[in-house]
Parts: C-alpha cells; sequence; structure tokens
C-alpha cells in the first residue's frame, strides 16, 4: 500500500518537524526466491540549500544499519560501496534528482529477507533517513511453475506449435532463459532462448504417444529454476482390446489380445458380467455384438469400459460375442465364444422303418406294437451341452450300439419274439441324467394274416348274399306281371328285355341237356309245376310263328344255327337257391310280410 508520509531523521531537530519530507512506498513485498522484483518508490524534501545543479544522492540500507558507517544495499553514489552480498542484485533504478526511489531486486535470496529504508542526501541541508517507513522484503520458495499451451490431441505427421509461458515479468528485470527436452525432440532439446516465452514446432510420430515434453525456464546463475512437463497424446487407432469376464462374485478373469478366439463356459442361470475395454486416441467407441446383433454400445465420452451383463445365462445365450472398437483412425475387434452347459432335457425316442419315420417324440412307458420280423430303427433324441453319453439297455443289460459314432441309435435288424420286452435310452451328463423307456410287443405275421383273411372272407359273403336277397325281390316282383301277360306275343329280345329273358337261353340243346329231359318226370324235383294258367313251352312256340313283331337280332356266334332252326332249339331251365336266406327269411324281409317263394325256378 503507497502511503504519503512526513518523516523524521535521525538527527531531530528542526528537519524532524520538517512536514516537506515524505515518501511513499510498499509496505511489504514479496518476491519468490530466485526472481525479480521492481519496488516502485517516490519522494519529496525540501527545497532548502540546493539548486537544480546541486546532485542528490540516494541510499537503501537494511535495517539496524548505521548510515555513517555501514554500507547501503544499493545507491547512486559512487564513492560509497554496496553490501557485498548484494552487489549487483540490488540496484536503485531510480532518480533520487527527481524524486524518484524505485529499487529493483534480482535472484532474491532467503537472506535478503529484512525491512529497508531509504536515505536522501542532497546540498548541506538535506539530510534525510525515511527510518520508519521503508518496507519489508518477504522472500519465498519457488512454487510457481511455467504454462504450457499445447492441443489435446496430436495428428502423427501433421506438424504442432507448442507455447511456454512464466507469468512473473517486470520491467527492470532480466527474462528468463526457457529450453525444452522431449522424446518428440530426438532426445536433443532446443537451445535456450531468452523471452518471456518460448515456442516450440515440432512434428509428432505415433511413437511419440505418451511421451513427456517438458519447458524449463532458468532465472539466475546459481541454478534457480521452474519447469512444467505435459504428456502428449498422439492419435492412434484402437489398440490391446481387453475383455474381463465376472462369473457370479468371482474376481474378474481377463482375456488376453493374443492368440485364438477364447472358449469360456457357463451353467445354466449363472450370473455373468462381459467388460471390454481398449486403448485409442481419441476415445473409440464401444459396442458389444452377437452374431450381427448389437447388444449395446458406448459414446466415447461414455463410461470405461463396456459392460455387458447376462443375468442368469440359458441354451440361447450360447454364441459369439464381439467387441468393437473404432475411432476415425481404425477399429479393432475381439470375440468370445459362450457355451452354456444344461443337462438333458426333452429326452424321447423317434422310430423308423426303411429310412422313413414312422413315430416321433415317444415318451416314457410308450408301447410299441411290431410285426415278427420288421425291421425297426430306434432312435435317441435328447439336447444338451455338451452332449450328453446316450446308451440302451434291454432287460438291465447294455446293448451293443449299431453305429459306434452314435450310440443313440439302435437297429433291430429283423425283430424276434425273443426281442420282445422293455428298451431303455439313457443319457448320462455331468450336470443330471435322463431316461426313457419304450415296451415292444412283438405279433406273430401268420395270425394277422389268418384273422385279415377271415375278415375279409366274411365280408365278402356278406355283400354276395345281399346282391342276390337283391336279385330275388326284382324276380318276386316281375314274375307276377310275366303271368298276366303269358297270352300277349313278346319279341324274344328287345330294348325293354329283362334279366329273365337272358338266363340259360342256349342256342340249341347239348346230349347232356337231352338227357336231363328225357329223364325227367312231373315229380321229379328239377322241375316245378306251372302255375294255373300258365302256358306251355309248346303253346309259345306256336305263338311266336304267328305274331311276327320287330325284334333285335340275337348276337350270333359260331355255334348257333340260322334264323330258321330257332323252332327247333329247345328251353331249359335255370334254379337258383338261397339256402341260407331261406333259414332267416324274417332278417331282411319286412315286418307284417311272407315269403312267396322258398325256392324260384325259372321254365
Amino acid at each position: 500500500m503507497l502511503l504519503p508520509l512526513l518523516l523524521s531523521s535521525l538527527l531531530g531537530g528542526s528537519q524532524a518537524m520538517d512536514r516537506s519530507f515524505w515518501i511513499q512506498v510498499q509496505e511489504s513485498v514479496t518476491v519468490p526466491e530466485g526472481l525479480c522484483v521492481s519496488v516502485p518508490c517516490s519522494f519529496s524534501h525540501p527545497l532548502k540549500d540546493w539548486t537544480e545543479s546541486t546532485p542528490a544522492y540516494g541510499y537503501w540500507f537494511k535495517a539496524g544499519t548505521e548510515t555513517s558507517k555501514g554500507a547501503p544495499v544499493a545507491t547512486n553514489d559512487q564513492s560509497r560501496e554496496v553490501e557485498t552480498s548484494t552487489q549487483g542484485r540490488f540496484q536503485l533504478t531510480g532518480d533520487p534528482g527527481k524524486g524518484s526511489c524505485s529499487l529493483v531486486i534480482r535472484d532474491a535470496q532467503m537472506w535478503d529477507m529484512a525491512r529497508y529504508f531509504f536515505r536522501v542526501e542532497r546540498g548541506r541541508y538535506v539530510r534525510y533517513n525515511f527510518m520508519n517507513n521503508g518496507f519489508f522484503l518477504k522472500v519465498t520458495a519457488l512454487t510457481q511453475k511455467p504454462d504450457v499451451f499445447i492441443p489435446e490431441t496430436l495428428e502423427p505427421g501433421q506438424p504442432v506449435t507448442v507455447i511456454c509461458v512464466f507469468n512473473w515479468a517486470f520491467e527492470e528485470c532480466l527474462a528468463p532463459s526457457f529450453s525444452w527436452t522431449g522424446a518428440a525432440l530426438s532426445s536433443q532439446g532446443t537451445k535456450p532462448t531468452t523471452s518471456h516465452f518460448s515456442v516450440l514446432s515440432f512434428t509428432p510420430s505415433p511413437q511419440d504417444h505418451d511421451t513427456d515434453l517438458t519447458c524449463h525456464v532458468d532465472f539466475s546463475r546459481k541454478g534457480v529454476s521452474a519447469q512444467r512437463t505435459v504428456r502428449l497424446r498422439v492419435a492412434y487407432a484402437p489398440r490391446d482390446l481387453v475383455i474381463s469376464i465376472f462369473r457370479d462374485n468371482t474376481s474378474a478373469l481377463e482375456l488376453q489380445p493374443q492368440g485364438n478366439v477364447p472358449y469360456l463356459e457357463a451353467q445354466k442361470g449363472q450370473f455373468l458380467r462381459l467388460l471390454c475395454a481398449a486403448d485409442s486416441q481419441p476415445p473409440a467407441t464401444l459396442s458389444w455384438v452377437l452374431q450381427d446383433k448389437v447388444l449395446s454400445s458406448s459414446h466415447p465420452w461414455g463410461p470405461r469400459p463396456l459392460g455387458l451383463e447376462l443375468p442368469g445365462v440359458k441354451a440361447g445365450d450360447s454364441g459369439r460375442y464381439t467387441c468393437q472398437a473404432e475411432n476415425r483412425l481404425g477399429s479393432q475387434q475381439r470375440a468370445l465364444d459362450l457355451s452354456v452347459q444344461y443337462p438333458p432335457d426333452n429326452l424321447r425316442v423317434m422310430v423308423s422303418q426303411a429310412n422313413r419315420t414312422v413315430l416321433e417324440n415317444l415318451g416314457n412307458g410308450t408301447s410299441l406294437p411290431v410285426l415278427e420280423g420288421q425291421s425297426l430303427r430306434l432312435v435317441c433324441v435328447t439336447h444338451s451341452s455338451p452332449p450328453a453319453r446316450l446308451s440302451w439297455t434291454q432287460g438291465g443289460q447294455i446293448l451293443s450300439p449299431s453305429q459306434p459314432s452314435d450310440p443313440g441309435v439302435l437297429e433291430l435288424p429283423r425283430v424276434q419274439v425273443e426281442q420282445e420286452g422293455e428298451f431303455t435310452c439313457h443319457a448320462q451328463h455331468p450336470l443330471g441324467s435322463q431316461h426313457v423307456s419304450v415296451s415292444l410287443s412283438v405279433h406273430y405275421k401268420k395270425g394277422l394274416i389268418s384273422t385279415a383273411f377271415s375278415n375279409g372272407a366274411f365280408l365278402g359273403i356278406g355283400v354276395t348274399a345281399l346282391l342276390f336277397l337283391c336279385l330275388a325281390l326284382i324276380i318276386m316282383k316281375i314274375l307276377p306281371k310275366r303271368q298276366t301277360q303269358a297270352e300277349t306275343p313278346r319279341p324274344r329280345f328287345s330294348r325293354h328285355s329283362t334279366i329273365l329273358d337272358y338266363i340259360n337261353v342256349v342256342p340249341k340243346a347239348g346230349p347232356l341237356a337231352q338227357n336231363r329231359n328225357q329223364k325227367a318226370t312231373p315229380s321229379s324235383p328239377s322241375r316245378t309245376p306251372l302255375p294255373p294258367g300258365a302256358p306251355s313251352p309248346e303253346s309259345k312256340k306256336n305263338q311266336k310263328k304267328q305274331h311276327q313283331l320287330p325284334s333285335f337280332p340275337e348276337p350270333k356266334s359260331s355255334t348257333q344255327a340260322p334264323e330258321s332252326q330257332e323252332s327247333q332249339e329247345e328251353l331249359h331251365y335255370a334254379t337258383l337257391n338261397f339256402p341260407a336266406v331261406r333259414s332267416r327269411p324274417e332278417a331282411w324281409m319286412p315286418k307284417g310280410t311272407q315269403a312267396n317263394y322258398a325256392e324260384v325256378k325259372f321254365q
């Protein structure tokens, strides 16, 4: 604080009472050790016994020094010697003849810390010590460091400019000396330059990343200096990608970047936490990918590393997990194969014949009928990880696998009755086991065919009986009409002929038929008496000669005689017997009716 003061002199008397003596100076001055400081100062004294040409002398003394005998720390009086310890460091830069008492202190040392006062001499009258109103010099340790201005990220191969500034400068103080050191400068540093700041230009390379660059500031010849070190950040693509795994509450398992794709096994239901981290400049964008699906990602300014949590892993979580790191200079990725282990699930049996699946998903205790001599293929199917060890047993006896490479397949080439029983498939696994049983029942092939044949025979007999029954009904319905129309001549064959007109009509009787006619008698059971009023065969032949009605020609064969010999043809008789029907007519006759004929005979 600058205060105008009227000071008394050591001599007392009239000068002590003269208010024309005053000085303005800071009460306290602080300087770091080794640095320079300027102390502004001004004063005034009476215009008495001196002229403009009278020289004015100023002196700065350390408090306690006798001004008449002791040496000042600084003065403009060439006839006086100064204190040896302050020689060349304390300098009176002000002109006492113009009322200035400014002082410069360079390379301040700890022993310089004291109170100082000013004395002025001009002519015979002005001899005055400003004893009680000097300043106190405080010297502190040097803690201040220079400031270095550098871009946060340096581009490899691109020139960069760095500035170093030490914020402590006074006009009367000499400039400090600056120098640079660092790996980016080929370990040679730079030549010291004297200035209040320093500018450095260089071209960084990728190898300069994470190296130090130091700015040195020297203030004195005694080695007092300050420095500031910065760490270079040279841009580069992601590298050193690391995946860490946390399983339940256990410690992290770190997978190093080297080697092939790591393989991780986890039990179903376990908790997993995957962490991904990469070294890059600028920071890379991280992401977790399963197959081609992005599960999570982070921004460059987001938290690092990037985590992926799987609270309870399941079979569907198995697959290849890839951590990707990418920035504008490139990318890097690393994969992890996760295999979720679980015991056998949904154990079942599939049955196939002739390379064709006939039954699927047979559960425990299923009965499987099969014909003797058939070939079967039993396949045991389940899902587990790692694959369960499959085997077949029958009655507690282990069966040899049909295919050693696939023990879940059991071939039965020709099933025999002796193989009837329970077949069991076992699925053994470190995390648990299961089994499923199929009961095989063998049937005789012959018995099944006989049963099928008998069933078919009975069905055929029933169909035949039904056809004959329908034919009999048709005959019973048509026969009475023929009796009433017996006298009406009809053509032998016409479009309206019925099946009755075609039964047993032969061109000529053979010897066997003639013998039958000769042996036939009215009492013969094969001949049935004609109903009353029915015309005889001879009358029919006469009527046919008398009535020549149009008729359709009969198909001729090589055995038939010409048309003129038709009169010589004989009509034979056919008999249809329904013994089975006669036994139970009520099975097919409507209720309330009775059969007219037990036997139907055609003449």
